[in-house]
């Protein structure tokens, strides 16, 4: 189910109409490598196999702008190719830029992950549940008026709602182009 989704973002990235870019749909296209579940953050347990995760997302025109920030809807996977735990978002962020070369965002959301619920297999966190809050955090210098790299955070739990929570965090960096 989460190779579905993430077919359908990189799809939805490669296959969008070019009014989608032109009349301001989407705002920026950002690809990264992630640290896939970092020990010792915000959440610890059991740590899953180490890799290197892959993340893509679509951020789309703010909803709401001033000159120093903007509220804005993204959508993105961050994808393990070693059968680790994958996931899918769709978030809110709040974008704040204080100057032309540096910005901050803070984002909300909810994941779609592959994961396990239950503790079955030890190699493996036990998630509680498929649907989880996403929050993220990115710090990110602008290179250019197109160009952008950015150290970017995210957190995977179901906030206690479920009988297991261990959670999940990735950190790394990540490219952005804007339009």
């Amino acid at each position: 189910m989460l190779r579905l989704l993430w077919i359908a973002v990189v799809a939805a990235v490669f296959g969008l109409p070019s009014s989608a870019w032109a009349d301001g749909l989407v705002s920026e296209l950002k690809i990264g490598a992630l640290y896939h579940d970092v020990p010792g953050l915000w959440s610890g347990f059991q740590v899953e196999r180490q890799a290197v995760d892959i993340n893509a997302e679509i951020d789309f025109h703010p909803l709401w702008s001033s000159e120093s920030s903007s509220i804005l809807p993204a959508i993105g996977g961050t994808y393990n190719p070693d059968g680790q735990t994958s996931h899918g978002y769709a978030d809110v962020r709040w974008k704040i830029t204080p100057s032309p070369i540096w910005y901050l965002t803070f984002g909300i959301g909810a994941a779609f992950n592959n994961g396990q619920t239950d503790l079955v297999d030890y190699s493996r966190k036990a998630l509680g549940s498929h649907i989880l809050f996403h929050p993220s955090v990115e710090l990110g210098l602008n290179l250019d008026a197109h160009n952008n790299v950015s150290v970017y955070f995210e957190h995977m739990s179901n906030g206690n709602l479920a009988t297991y929570n261990e959670g999940m965090d990735d950190i790394g960096v990540r490219y952005g182009y804007r339009f």
